[in-house]
């Protein structure tokens, strides 16, 4: 933990990771952007991986924030979690 300035009246604590668990978290979220849904894509394929589906979904939100679409109904993944 280190003392951080956030403004002149505020201080606060941050906290650093050091380089191994920063790989490991990185290495970790890019392994779950991975995970495989079952919600179809855009164009063709059943399936899709959660990153994909995120660029899709903010797509269709541009899409209907320029009024090229009339409405916007979220797909939104349900996930299982894992467990040993």
């Amino acid at each position: 933990m280190k003392n951080e300035d956030f403004s002149t009246n505020r201080k606060g604590k941050r906290e650093y990771l050091n380089d191994s668990l920063t790989h490991g978290l990185i290495r970790s979220l890019n392994e779950y952007f991975q995970t495989k849904v079952e919600i179809p894509r855009i164009r063709m394929g059943k399936k899709q991986e959660i990153e994909t589906l995120i660029n899709e979904e903010a797509l269709l939100f541009a899409q209907y924030l320029r009024n090229e679409k009339q409405t916007w109904i979220p797909r939104i993944a349900s996930l299982t979690s894992k467990t040993p």
